[in-house]
């Protein structure tokens, strides 16, 4: 997981101490909920999780929210990186 998430951060990061604009939390949570994603096809049960999923993926709505309406070119770079819409 370290490992995962320091290669999200340096390929996301704007500048050289950058750990948490709102590129990198998106990152973050992208790679959270496709990771919740794979646990439920094996776990469909898992409830307590499912409240995590919920939660991470309105997170990831609001920092894409914020982003398309302060930053118009980090948000379409971001899309297009994370590979989220089409």
């Amino acid at each position: 997981m370290k490992k995962t998430k320091s290669k999200i951060i340096e390929d996301l990061k704007i500048n050289a101490k950058d750990v948490g604009s709102s590129e990198v939390q998106i990152g973050l949570l992208t790679h959270k909920i496709n990771s919740l994603s794979e646990h439920f096809k094996e776990n469909k049960n898992d409830k307590h999780s499912t409240m995590g999923l919920l939660k991470a993926v309105n997170r990831r709505k609001r920092f894409l929210t914020y982003l398309k309406k302060n930053n118009i070119e980090a948000y379409k770079k971001i899309l297009t990186k994370l590979n989220l819409r089409k």
